[in-house]
């Protein structure tokens, strides 16, 4: 069986309470922190940056990070996150000059490497980079904001990125990010995904351990 993971998006938490909020969903069974970095410039929105990330560690919280970065200048970025020991480093084709630089410099520091594709973005750029990713991650949503509809057409993309990673015989995790629900994660799993990017799913619902629980019996029960 593969490894599925949990991945709440602290870009729907309480900011005024952060760190609570990332030690109440790790405590119940998260697997990654998702952290959103934009810039208003690649996206449409402006979130956070390094130095609360830097401040969150510092707290003494323990997390694995999932970073994302929705910037244009992702060069820059990349050795003030990897500095902070993040788990993964996650950037969209389009703002990377030259992309495989991009995966080694994220692979230099000891970060594993994850290319982003929006729901228009197209799969070829993949063909000269899959050997080389350790994540793929699918936008269900266009970047920027939380709280959108999950764009359905985006199935079959997240089939034809299983697809290949299966045939190619990798071990890449495939999440998905943007409008997912309980209601959802069943068609997700069919697709071929195993890692699910969770907002207001998460930090709207009125229990961080119920529904990370419900979630989790979902997938459990997709493989009985």
């Amino acid at each position: 069986m593969k490894k599925f993971f949990i991945v709440p998006s602290i870009l729907s938490a309480n900011f005024s309470n952060l760190g609570d909020e990332i030690k109440n969903v790790i405590k119940y069974g998260a697997d990654l922190i998702h952290f959103d970095v934009m810039d208003n410039n690649y996206v449409p929105n402006l979130t956070f940056g390094p130095v609360v990330l830097k401040s969150l560690k510092k707290s003494g919280i323990k997390f694995d990070t999932d970073v994302h970065l929705m910037t244009n200048t992702v060069d820059t970025l990349i050795p003030v996150f990897a500095k902070e020991k993040v788990k993964f480093i996650t950037f969209h084709p389009e703002s990377s000059i030259h992309i495989d630089k991009t995966i080694s410099l994220i692979k230099s520091f000891g970060c594993k490497a994850g290319l982003a594709i929006n729901p228009s973005t197209s799969l070829n750029c993949l063909e000269y980079t899959i050997n080389r990713l350790d994540l793929i991650l699918i936008m269900s949503v266009n970047p920027g904001f939380g709280k959108q509809k999950f764009l359905t057409y985006v199935l079959k993309k997240i089939e034809k990125v299983r697809n290949l990673i299966d045939k190619n015989n990798l071990n890449i995790i495939l999440e998905v990010d943007g409008g997912i629900k309980k209601d959802n994660i069943s068609d997700l799993l069919k697709a071929g995904a195993n890692s699910f990017v969770i907002g207001s799913e998460i930090f709207c619902s009125r229990s961080y351990k119920n529904i990370i629980s419900e979630i989790r019996e979902i997938i459990d029960k997709y493989f009985i």
